[in-house]
């Protein structure tokens, strides 16, 4: 049995996770206000990436390889260019709980992407039960209003407006960032890393950050960039995703992945997107409508079948 501090420990780990990761699309929100998504994300974890490396560098943890450095870069660029930053752009026009939601299929795309590209088991009827409810609620949340009683006015324009072509085209792009952050994390299965997990993230964080600072100039976000247009609230987004998104909450996961059961841990993949919609109602004014319920519930529940899912029951009849 583990001791009252050991049991400390844990629980804290496990707030940090929970709160502090559900809490950051809320922060990307507020940052994206007035900066550049691409900059900003870019920023986030350049900065982050350099600060670990130098406190490891300090703590005397060898430096990975050249072969080492170049994988985990590419990790790096799938992982939060392909992933994070997708989301700093999108939640320029999409709620943060709504974001949430749809990067919390993450965990079905693994299972898939396991079984189809890396060789791994089979998954059972549950898990496949888990992917088709991930399914059917996305397509709740990206439904037409009319579908749930909200028809637009009389005489309104049969097209789409420009905003809501652009937000749909957005919520699709999270759906793909769920998918790229999969890739990128079946990716790391497949070669050897540094023996500390600690140096592994600072590095995938650096080559992420990278990667998003050139997207980002190749964009024109740093040409149009103006600084003075920054906000307060922008910036405390920023710093909060930084120190506490980047270093303290992923630092939090990896202590947990050594200290905890992966099924626990992994438990974070449906708590984060229900604190995400609870701070967005409560602190933004994100609205909770029929069709987010609705779609939170269905994700949700597709999401805990997959990750709750024992590994005995993993592979399926052949």
């Amino acid at each position: 049995m583990p001791t009252l501090s050991q049991r400390v420990r844990l629980l804290t780990a496990f707030f940090l996770v929970y709160f502090i990761w559900g809490s950051t699309y809320l922060a990307i929100r507020y940052a994206v206000a007035t900066l550049p998504p691409f900059l900003m994300a870019g920023s986030r974890f350049l900065l982050a990436g350099l600060l670990m490396l130098l406190v490891l560098c300090w703590r005397g943890v060898p430096l990975p390889s050249w072969s080492q450095w170049w994988r985990l870069g590419v990790v790096g660029l799938f992982l939060f260019l392909g992933g994070n930053g997708i989301v700093a752009w999108a939640e320029q026009d999409i709620d943060s709980g709504l974001a949430a939601l749809l990067v919390s299929l993450l965990p079905l795309w693994l299972i898939v992407l396991d079984w189809l590209w890396a060789g791994g088991p089979r998954p059972s009827l549950r898990a496949l039960s888990g992917v088709a409810l991930g399914v059917i609620g996305t397509a709740v949340l990206l439904a037409p209003p009319s579908l749930f009683g909200t028809e637009a006015p009389a005489g309104a324009a049969a097209t789409i407006p420009a905003k809501d072509r652009f937000t749909l085209l957005a919520s699709l792009l999270l759906v793909l960032a769920s998918l790229l952050w999969a890739i990128g994390s079946i990716y790391l299965k497949t070669f050897s890393r540094p023996a500390s997990v600690f140096m592994s993230a600072a590095c995938q964080m650096l080559g992420g950050g990278l990667g998003l600072l050139i997207f980002s100039g190749l964009l024109g976000e740093w040409r149009d960039f103006e600084p003075a247009q920054v906000s307060l609230l922008s910036l405390g987004g920023f710093a909060y995703l930084m120190v506490f998104g980047s270093m303290v909450a992923i630092s939090s996961y990896v202590w947990l992945l050594q200290n905890a059961s992966a099924s626990s841990v992994s438990t974070y993949a449906f708590v984060n997107p229900v604190v995400a919609l609870l701070l967005g109602w409560l602190l933004a004014d994100e609205p909770l409508t029929l069709p987010i319920l609705l779609g939170a519930a269905i994700i949700l529940l597709g999401v805990v079948l997959v990750v709750l899912t024992p590994a005995g029951e993993q592979r399926g009849s052949a």
